[in-house]
C-alpha cells in the first residue's frame, strides 16, 4: 500500500479514520476523509499502545496492526490455517473460551492449534458441530453466554457451594441421571444416593430410582464412557446437537456443565432437555471399580451443584 500522510485525502484516509474510531482513538465526528493533525495524533497514540515504532504516517506495518486491532468478535469466520488468523477478534475468542473453562494457552491473539482445540471442546460442550470453525452458530452460542465470560478472567477453581446451599440446589432442580452400562449406571446410582443423603427431598435422582417416567421438566443427564459414542451404530442421530461435557479438568468441570445446561434452557432446545457427561474411562488412578465409581459420583455431583447454583 502507499503510505498515508498528513494532508492526504480520500477514501483510504476515511478507512484509516474509521478503524481508529473502532479502536477508540478517534470520535465519529473526526471521520472527515482528510488526514489532519487529529488523525496524526491518533496514529501516534495507537503506535505507542502497540509498541510499534512511533510515527504519524500509516505505512504497511501500521496498517496491518490497525486492521488486526479493529476486528471484533464475529466480524469474520476464524479457523486454523497458515498463516494463522490474528487480531483483536481472536484475542476476544481466546478470552471468552478461557473464562468459560476452555483454556487455549496464551491469550496472544493468534488462532493456533491450542485455540482450535479449545474451540472444538467448547463446541462439543454445547452440542454444536465440532469443526473448530468460529462461524455463525459458534458466535451465536458465545453471545448467549456473554454474561458468563464478558470482562472475566480465565476460569479458576470455583468457590465451594457449601452444604446448606448444595442441599437447596438438590431440592430445586429436577435431574434424571442414567447410564447404559454397568459402570455408568453405578456412577448415576451413587450420585442419586449421595444427593438423597444430603437432602431427602432431592430431585436429582437416577433413572433406576424413578417410579414414573421423566417428563419434559426434568433434565436428562446421560453418563457415558468414551467408547459409547464411537461404538454406537446410531451415534450421529443419538448424540447430535446434544451438549457434551468431557470430564477432564475438575477445576473447570462446573463451568462446562453450566454452559451445557444453559444451552438446554434456550427457547429452541430439544425436549426433553438432555446433556451428556463423558467420563475418561471406568478407572480412576488405578483404583478399583467401586472406588472409581464413587470418585466420579462425588466430583460430578459437586460440579453439578456448583453449576446449578445461582
Amino acid at each position: 500500500m502507499n503510505t498515508i500522510r498528513l494532508h492526504d485525502t480520500g477514501p483510504a484516509v476515511e478507512d484509516v479514520q474509521h478503524r481508529l474510531m473502532l479502536v477508540g482513538r478517534l470520535d465519529e465526528a473526526d471521520i472527515t476523509g482528510t488526514f489532519d493533525e487529529r488523525t496524526a495524533e491518533a496514529v501516534r497514540a495507537f503506535c505507542v499502545k502497540l509498541h510499534l515504532p512511533v510515527t504519524d504516517e500509516v505505512n504497511d506495518k501500521v496498517w496491518a496492526a490497525l486492521v488486526d486491532a479493529s476486528f471484533d468478535l464475529g466480524d469474520r469466520t476464524l479457523y486454523l490455517r497458515m498463516p494463522y488468523f490474528h487480531g483483536h477478534d481472536v484475542l476476544q475468542l481466546q478470552k471468552a473460551l478461557g473464562a468459560l473453562g476452555f483454556t487455549s494457552g496464551a491469550s496472544d491473539g493468534i488462532f493456533g492449534a491450542h485455540t482450535e482445540l479449545a474451540l472444538r471442546k467448547f463446541q462439543v460442550n454445547l452440542g454444536l458441530p465440532s469443526d473448530g470453525i468460529a462461524g455463525a452458530y459458534t458466535y451465536a452460542a458465545l453471545r448467549n453466554l456473554q454474561h458468563s465470560w464478558e470482562g472475566k478472567e480465565a476460569a479458576h477453581l470455583p468457590r465451594p457451594v457449601g452444604f446448606a446451599r448444595a442441599a437447596d440446589v438438590l431440592e430445586q432442580n429436577a435431574l434424571c441421571l442414567f447410564g447404559i452400562d454397568e459402570f455408568t449406571r453405578s456412577v448415576a446410582s451413587r450420585m442419586s444416593n449421595l444427593s438423597q443423603a444430603t437432602n431427602p427431598r432431592s430431585k436429582i435422582v437416577s433413572a433406576d430410582a424413578l417410579s414414573v417416567p421423566p417428563d419434559d421438566s426434568m433434565l436428562l443427564v446421560h453418563v457415558v464412557l468414551p467408547h459409547t459414542i464411537s461404538d454406537a451404530d446410531d451415534a450421529p442421530s443419538l448424540f447430535a446437537a446434544v451438549p457434551r461435557v468431557v470430564y477432564g479438568d475438575e477445576e473447570t468441570l462446573s463451568l462446562q456443565l453450566r454452559n451445557a445446561i444453559g444451552a438446554m434452557k434456550a427457547p429452541r432446545a430439544p425436549k426433553p432437555p438432555r446433556i451428556i457427561i463423558e467420563l475418561p474411562g471406568d478407572t480412576w488412578e488405578d483404583a478399583g471399580a467401586n472406588r472409581s465409581a464413587q470418585h466420579f459420583a462425588i466430583t460430578l455431583l459437586d460440579a453439578l451443584c456448583s453449576a446449578l447454583f445461582e
